[in-house]
């Protein structure tokens, strides 16, 4: 499944902008939406965690073109079934799609399979899918 590849533009905080020097104003930062393609309800890219609080992190929430909100969720507690490292979900607790393993991240894919075909030393674990368009 596909990342859902909605963005939303997140100014800096006013205070930061008031604190900044003359002529160097924060610019706006974009945000890329982490949950899977089709899912209903805001979309949600993570900001930060929030060390000091354990098991929560910070996350900028949107819908539409609307104003972006940032709110501190729970992490998700699902762990991956059929990972041997007992890989966690990297999503909110009760996100509206697929858990994060389960997630693609097409332009991350599109890039990554450039770079093996123009520097294949980098990526020994690839081998020569090159002309077959699989992955490893």
């Amino acid at each position: 499944m596909n990342q859902c590849t909605a963005l939303a533009l997140l100014p800096p905080p006013d205070r930061l902008i008031a604190l900044s020097p003359p002529g160097h104003r924060p610019e706006t930062a974009h945000v890329l939406c982490e949950l899977a393609t089709g899912h209903d309800d805001h979309h949600a890219a993570l900001l930060w965690d929030e060390g000091g609080h354990p098991g929560s992190a910070v996350w900028v929430r949107w819908r539409g073109s609307g104003l972006a909100r940032l709110t501190p969720l729970p992490w998700c507690p699902a762990r991956h079934p059929r990972n041997a490292a007992n890989e966690a979900c990297e999503l909110f607790s009760a996100h509206p799609s697929a858990h994060s393993w389960d997630i693609t991240d097409p332009t991350h894919t599109a890039i990554t399979h450039h770079l093996t075909r123009q520097h294949p030393h980098l990526f020994p674990q690839s081998g020569d899918h090159e002309n077959d368009g699989s992955r490893s």
